[in-house]
Order: C-alpha cells, then sequence, then structure tokens
C-alpha cells in the first residue's frame, strides 16, 4: 500500500513541476515570453492554473497518506530502542533484562568480568 502512495506522489510530484514551468511568467524577469501557439493565451492560463491547483490538492492528500501511513506502521519507535543481544535476538523492552535500550546495554558491557586486579595504592 505504501509503495503504491509513494508512486503516485512521485508521479504527482513531476506533473506539478511541469505544469509550474510550463506557465509563462507575469513579470517577464528573464525577457522570454510565450506566445503563438493553438489555444489563447488567456486560455492556457486558465488550463494551467487549474492543473495546477488540483496537483497541489493530490499533492498534499498523498503527503497525509504517506504521514498517516507511516505512522501506524508497526516500527520501533526508536532504532536505538532495539539493540540485539550477544546471542543476536532482540531484546523485548519491559521483560526484566534492564529495559533493551542501547543505555543499558551499554552498561552491561562496562561492567567488569572475570578476576579483577586489586588497585594501586
Amino acid at each position: 500500500m505504501e509503495t503504491v502512495v509513494i508512486v503516485i506522489h512521485l508521479m504527482i510530484v513531476l506533473a506539478l513541476v511541469l505544469v509550474v514551468l510550463l506557465q509563462r511568467s507575469e513579470g517577464g524577469a528573464l525577457g522570454i515570453g510565450g506566445g503563438g501557439g493553438g489555444i489563447s493565451t488567456r486560455g492556457t492560463a486558465n488550463v494551467l492554473t487549474r492543473a495546477t491547483a488540483f496537483l497541489a490538492v493530490a499533492f498534499f492528500c498523498t503527503s497525509l497518506g504517506l504521514s498517516l501511513i507511516a505512522k501506524n506502521e508497526d516500527r520501533p519507535s526508536s532504532i536505538l530502542d532495539a539493540t540485539p543481544a550477544a546471542d543476536g535476538t532482540v531484546p523485548v523492552p519491559g521483560d526484566g533484562n534492564g529495559g533493551g535500550g542501547i543505555l543499558d546495554a551499554l552498561q552491561e558491557q562496562s561492567q567488569p568480568s572475570g578476576p579483577q586486579v586489586p588497585a594501586a595504592q
């Protein structure tokens, strides 16, 4: 579902960019003014303006849809919450193993293991 919405979103983006670039500049900043053609200037402007408005609404709808899809997917809330354990399994938070966060994993690694050398006096 997400892939389909992304593909539609990208097609809308490309069409929106194309329609905006086809529109005639009102200020003529670059001195490039289109002229001639089969459709009058006013008719072309109306078609391109309506197409831009339609594509902008479609762009916002697909953007909202993608954000809702991303929000509702089952993923860990943070990449730091799912650190793999030494045996390759991912600890589940709240299972009694310290929460399974990255800080807990680092604290376990910093605990000395094996025989200890007494501190120098």
